[in-house]
């Protein structure tokens, strides 16, 4: 008992810095964190959605072919658009990650779509990875 009464303050830090560290692994509620090899490879044998949750100049710059596009903003209002995937992995894709992904997973996991996952490294890691690129 006097260890714990005489090293109070070590105790509280080393609790604190443990604390830090799992915080972003519990706090992580829009879904998993996929490179583009795991993509691809839900792309092709799971038959997953890629959703493209940038704005519209961004996607006609270039987008992932077959990608579905609903800029993070209008997500909730068209919702009904993705009840079909509910079921099926979501693939998110932003410019450089998960910046707006992060609220589009929480939307889409909050209304029981189970499979989100976001791209790593957005759309800039689709093209660094030299895989296909579609613009209109």
């Amino acid at each position: 008992m006097t260890f714990l009464q005489n090293n109070i303050a070590l105790i509280a830090a080393a609790l604190m810095s443990g604390g830090m560290l799992l915080w972003p692994l519990l706090s992580r509620r829009s879904g998993t964190v996929v490179d583009t090899l795991v993509a691809v490879q839900l792309i092709n044998y799971k038959d997953a959605l890629v959703l493209d949750v940038r704005e519209g100049s961004e996607y006609s710059g270039g987008h992932v072919p077959n990608s579905k596009h609903i800029p993070a903003d209008k997500l909730e209002e068209r919702l009904h658009e993705l009840e079909k995937f509910k079921n099926k992995p979501i693939i998110l894709i932003h410019r450089s990650g998960v910046n707006s992904t992060g609220k589009a997973g929480s939307v889409l996991r909050n209304q029981g779509f189970a499979h989100v996952h976001n791209l790593e490294g957005g759309i800039d890691a689709w093209q660094q990875a030299n895989l296909p690129i579609v613009k209109k």
